[in-house]
């Protein structure tokens, strides 16, 4: 006859075993889960042709740290661009900043042409392009945006252009500006005019505005501040593996 302590002992060995053989399944289903989905796997290097998930804007800010990196995902993805020597000094020294090129995968050209963003904000351009405005204007507006007006990336100057306190991620080109888009049809969408106003145009700001979150490390609108009242500041922050992005 089998003692009541011995029962007692057999049922914990197998409560034991149950739970170890569900830690195991959860463990298997994870594996499998981040190599079907590596979007989800703070592990598991970028590539642009993936969809935008959890650990996205971590990849992209840890791009600041290799150029090469960069500049093989732009070209793995058919992104044309030219790389650009080294500028700047000290503070301003920017070693990794490219021209966006004509034609390739992306569709939306910028106005100015002459703009030089780091390489690291050009992937992150590219993802919005392609998950984010080109999706939400045919959705919002009913036509495709065709240009992105901006104030600029590489500027050497400090936060706001005061003449002393941080510097600004523009002093390395670690950031853009936008300011407005055209569309296809001959409307145009303006951050200042636009934002907040009710309408689908507005509508479609916000969308955006909260989409580049997910790609930026820092995302700056009009509900930030004044000095943000007629543009978006974009910026590849490096936040760390498992930081959270500034989205105001």
């Amino acid at each position: 006859m089998v003692s009541r302590y011995a029962r007692r002992k057999s049922r914990k060995r197998t409560k034991k075993l149950l739970q170890w053989l569900l830690l195991a399944a959860v463990i298997t289903a994870g594996w499998y889960y981040t190599e079907q989905n590596p979007e989800y796997a703070p592990w598991k290097p970028l590539d642009l042709a993936d969809p935008v998930g959890l650990f996205t804007v971590n990849k992209l800010g840890a791009l600041q740290r290799n150029t090469p990196e960069c500049q093989a995902l732009l070209d793995d993805a058919g992104i044309e661009y030219t790389a650009l020597p080294p500028r700047g000094q000290q503070q301003c020294r920017a070693s990794n900043l490219v021209r966006p090129g004509r034609g390739g995968k992306l569709d939306i050209g910028y106005r100015p042409t002459d703009v030089t963003p780091s390489c690291p904000v050009f992937a992150g351009l590219a993802l919005w392009e392609w998950h984010v405005v080109k999706p939400e204007a045919q959705r919002l507006l009913g036509s495709t945006v065709v240009r992105i007006r901006h104030y600029g990336a590489y500027s050497c100057r400090r936060v706001y252009g005061r003449s002393e306190g941080r510097w600004s991620q523009h002093a390395t080109g670690n950031a853009m500006d936008i300011a407005g888009f055209d569309l296809a049809d001959g409307r145009t969408v303006n951050v200042k005019r636009d934002w907040g106003q009710g309408t689908a145009k507005s509508v479609f700001l916000a969308s955006i505005r909260d989409g580049a979150c997910d790609l930026f490390g820092t995302v700056l609108s009009p509900d930030y501040n004044a000095a943000h009242a007629d543009h978006f500041h974009f910026d590849q922050t490096d936040r760390g593996l498992l930081g959270k992005s500034v989205c105001r």
